[in-house]
């Protein structure tokens, strides 16, 4: 099973980055689209927001 949505964590492990940088990203990305704090980022948005192809990202975080 996969999920939809992408966290901090998730965020480390596909940059190698801190997991502040992934807190930092989850919110710049919400920031863009709008997205109020309770909503949630979703894979997709991370891949287009980044420029990352989705099934690379699916493969590190499942």
């Amino acid at each position: 099973m996969s999920r939809i949505c992408i966290y901090p964590k998730d965020v480390q492990v596909v940059t190698g980055k801190s997991e502040r940088y992934g807190r930092t990203i989850i919110k710049a990305i919400k920031e863009r689209l709008n997205k109020e704090a309770h909503q949630l980022v979703t894979i997709d948005e991370f891949c287009d927001f980044m420029g990352f192809e989705i099934s690379k990202v699916q493969g590190l975080i499942k």
